[in-house]
């Protein structure tokens, strides 16, 4: 189950938190691995903790076309095709509309839309060739409801939703599977700096915690687990779909 032998794989936003843990999940399962992201002491960390062979780092900023494109030819002539393509990078912003200027709309768009935008367009010709491929879009709970506060972010992740399913549909004929995750509140380095940064962290961790039915926060392993089976076979006829991994925080909304 979940033998993804011989595949080669590509994770953005995979030196800390849930792109991390979906890197060293999919080498785990013996695929190849490119762990890609900005922050280059992270993520060569991340590849060498995966072992020599079974992972690369490669620096990507998703915001730029022409680094996907780069990275696109790079992974292409050295392994020939990408079977799986996680884009998982990602930013936040807290503020309503009025607390949210247009440059910090075009940032969280440069990075969460057409991030994914871009190195899907650079992979999917070979993957059309091929007749295979699965891409998993990192989206969120705040691409599904919306979150106070949020509104840029969730601008941006309804965005990826509808991305998602768009090239699902498009593509589905041609072997390509695309399917985006939407994970509730996770425990992941990130979120435990913001929390750090309140003036009781304490009550602001139980607060976070709360706004799941369970009562706690996901773990980075957990959504991982996700992106595997997507990733894998064993989903091959799951596409289009907009995966809910919350704790139950969309149930009652």
């Amino acid at each position: 189950m979940f033998d993804l032998t011989g595949k080669i794989a590509l994770v953005t936003g995979a030196a800390s938190g849930i792109g991390e843990a979906a890197a060293k999940t999919l080498a785990a399962a013996n695929a190849f691995v490119y762990v890609c992201d900005l922050n280059e002491a992270n993520g060569a960390r991340v590849a060498a903790e995966i072992g020599a062979g079974k992972a690369e780092f490669l620096k990507l900023n998703v915001a730029e076309k022409a680094e996907c494109e780069q990275a696109a030819n790079k992974v292409l002539s050295e392994k020939s095709k990408l079977d799986v393509l996680v884009n998982n990078a990602g930013i936040g912003h807290v503020g309503t509309i009025l607390e949210t200027d247009e440059a910090d709309l075009d940032k969280l768009f440069a990075v969460n839309v057409r991030g994914v935008f871009s190195l899907t367009k650079a992979f999917l010709p070979q993957m059309i060739e091929r007749k295979k491929g699965s891409i998993i879009n990192t989206a969120s709970i705040g691409g599904v409801v919306a979150i106070k506060d949020r509104l840029a972010y969730c601008t941006t992740k309804f965005a990826v939703v509808g991305l998602t399913k768009s090239l699902a549909l498009d593509h589905a004929k041609q072997g390509i599977r695309v399917n985006c995750i939407c994970p509730g509140r996770v425990e992941t380095p990130f979120v435990k700096q913001r929390i750090s940064e309140y003036p009781d962290p304490q009550k602001a961790y139980a607060e976070m915690a709360a706004t799941q039915a369970n009562g706690r926060m996901g773990t980075p392993e957990e959504i991982a687990a996700s992106i595997l089976y997507l990733a894998s076979d064993e989903s091959a006829f799951v596409t289009g779909s907009a995966l809910i991994i919350d704790g139950g925080f969309s149930v009652g909304k």
